[in-house]
C-alpha cells in the first residue's frame, strides 16, 4: 500500500484519443482534397463541381445524350447510338422526378422538368 500512495495514476480518456485521431483523419482528408484541386488547377485542369442535385441531373442527361448520339467523343466519326441505354437514364430522371415530387426547390423542379423534356423530343427524334 505504501507504493501506491507515492505512485500517480494515470487516466486516457480513451473517447478524447478515438475523437482527435478521427479529427486528424478529417483534416488529412480535407488537404489531400484541396492539394488535389491544386495540382488540377496547376495542371491546366479544370476542379470537379459541388455535388449537388443540378449535377447529378446534368450526369445522367449527359449520359443520355451519349446514348442518344447527340453527342460524342471523335471529332470525324459517326456517334454511335444505343437508344436502349438512352431510355434507362431518361427513366432513371423519370424516377428521380417521382421519388423527389414536393422535396425540391421551384429552380430544381424546373431544371429537372425541362431537361425531362428536352431528353424525351431529343429520343423521338433519334428514334427516327
Amino acid at each position: 500500500m505504501a507504493e501506491e500512495k507515492g505512485k500517480k495514476k494515470i487516466i486516457i480518456d480513451e473517447d478524447w484519443k478515438n475523437k482527435a485521431q478521427k479529427e486528424k483523419e478529417v483534416l488529412k482528408a480535407k488537404d489531400k482534397v484541396e492539394k488535389t484541386d491544386e495540382t488540377a488547377g496547376q495542371q491546366g485542369e479544370q476542379p470537379l463541381p459541388q455535388g449537388d442535385f443540378s449535377s447529378l441531373i446534368s450526369l445522367l442527361a449527359t449520359q443520355a445524350l451519349f446514348a442518344m448520339g447527340v453527342i460524342t467523343t471523335e471529332k470525324d466519326k459517326e456517334p454511335k447510338k444505343d437508344l436502349r441505354l438512352a431510355k434507362f437514364h431518361i427513366d432513371m430522371l423519370e424516377a428521380l422526378e417521382e421519388k423527389t415530387k414536393g422535396n425540391l426547390t421551384e429552380q430544381e423542379q424546373k431544371f429537372l422538368s425541362g431537361t425531362l423534356s428536352q431528353l424525351r423530343m431529343g429520343f423521338v427524334n433519334a428514334a427516327k
